[in-house]
């Protein structure tokens, strides 16, 4: 079992590299951040975060 999480995080430190040395993880981030502002990720996520404050009450 260790030998197989040991063998999984050097691949995903192998491909982390390569993706860092083509230039490809910056690509990928754009992408994604391009990707979730346009499908309003960011203000449903602000949506959710104002609710829970309105609904945290402080006990003193």
């Amino acid at each position: 079992m260790i030998s197989k999480m040991n063998k999984d995080a050097q691949m995903r430190a192998t491909i982390n590299q390569k993706l860092i040395e083509t230039g490809e993880r910056e690509r990928l981030k754009e992408l994604l951040r391009a990707k979730l502002i346009e499908c309003g990720w960011k203000d449903q996520l602000k949506f959710k975060q104002d609710l829970g404050k309105k609904n945290v009450s402080l006990a003193t």
